[in-house]
């Protein structure tokens, strides 16, 4: 069953021409109106919560927002986006929306779970695995929660101990004339308590550097800067946090004989003057098979023309079209050697187009009167 989704200007109350500062505003009142800890076991409030979460992650994304405006919810299935996984994902991803709300601003650094670290990946595509998408095994490294402390960064048998100097706030205050300011402690930083006998196998840091191999499905029809979004193959993430993302970023290298413009592909043919004058059917390869094209050319093609062939380009990622277009360009050549047979042939063409040796007509007018008449 298809679900249907609200306008996301809709679900925030906004129109379409609104500026950022409108967007986090109308956000935030959202959040706090359909929070969950202000609605306690209300279904219909944890579904608008999600639902305001999720119209603000595409608007205020400019490129996500591009794309929304111009093909809608089907157009943002191409970026790799799918919303968020729960309430813990959406309170890491925009911290600085909640912050100072519930109590967020008086937890301190060490209660707040944090995202752990994203990601990038290079990947590097022929044009053919362009169009026809790909599957690859990729490995990368990245911070994983350490499994002998299971993050904490004390040893196995032991506990972090309360910092004396913060009493377990991960915050200090400090006098300033008449005037008290709070800051992270110095001492413990921000973490409320201090590791006194370390993981051996972390020292001390709850996260171990590893490697990891997973399979990426890459779809048909990417391109130069399309990026794929793994939800959670980044690194751990921070007290408790949900892990990064993993942005897998495409290259698609150059091919010797075809060029691409969106979902359109262009490539160039030599033909013979004569092929230009009398028409002719040529064969050219398509890049998505070992078989050729049969591609008529008309009687009178001129140097340069183009020849549209449909639904010979590249898949869509946007899904409103299946396939783009192959122009193929013309390029008459003129030959530099020609056998007396030859000369005589075309000499013999010449006069019946009234033409003499130098090149100039008989009994006609000149070509600017021509071309004024």
């Amino acid at each position: 069953m298809t679900v249907h989704k609200r306008d996301y200007y809709e679900v925030l109350g906004l129109s379409r021409d609104c500026g950022d500062e409108e967007i986090k505003r109308s956000y935030r009142k959202l959040a706090l109106k359909y929070h969950p800890d202000r609605n306690p076991g209300d279904k219909e409030a944890e579904e608008r919560f999600k639902e305001a979460a999720e119209a603000y992650e595409v608007l205020r994304d400019p490129q996500k927002r591009q794309i929304y405006d111009r093909f809608g919810h089907e157009g943002l299935e191409g970026t790799g986006f799918r919303g968020f996984s729960g309430f813990e994902d959406i309170f890491s991803s925009f911290g600085d929306i909640f912050e100072g709300l519930f109590g967020f601003g008086d937890r301190g650094a060490r209660s707040r779970a944090r995202q752990g670290r994203s990601l990038r990946y290079d990947m590097e595509l022929t044009l053919e695995e362009a169009f026809t998408g790909k599957e690859e095994e990729i490995t990368f490294h990245r911070l994983e929660t350490c499994a002998a402390c299971g993050g904490s960064g004390s040893a196995p048998g032991s506990a972090p101990k309360t910092c004396t100097t913060c009493q377990g706030r991960g915050q200090v205050i400090q006098s300033q004339g008449f005037f008290q300011v709070s800051t992270t402690c110095p001492v413990c930083h921000g973490q409320g308590q201090i590791i006194t006998d370390p993981c051996p196998a972390c020292r001390g840091g709850g996260k171990m550097r590893a490697e990891k191999r997973i399979q990426v499905r890459i779809p048909a029809g990417v391109d130069t800067g399309s990026q794929l979004r793994l939800r959670g193959e980044g690194e751990a993430g921070e007290n408790g946090g949900p892990p990064g993302d993993l942005f897998v970023l495409i290259h698609v290298r150059e091919h010797p004989f075809f060029t691409r413009e969106d979902e359109n592909l262009i490539c160039q043919i030599p033909i013979s003057f004569v092929q230009a004058a009398l028409g002719d059917t040529v064969s050219i390869p398509l890049l998505n098979s070992e078989e050729e094209y049969e591609l008529d050319i008309q009687p009178g093609t001129q140097p340069g023309e183009v020849v549209r062939v449909p639904g010979k380009g590249m898949p869509s990622l946007r899904g409103y079209r299946k396939r783009g277009d192959l122009y193929v360009k013309l390029m008459v050549k003129i030959p530099q050697k020609m056998t007396e047979q030859q000369k005589e042939l075309l000499l013999a063409f010449a006069k019946t187009e009234n033409l003499s040796l130098s090149g100039r007509k008989k009994k006609t007018k000149g070509f600017w009167k021509k071309m004024t008449q």
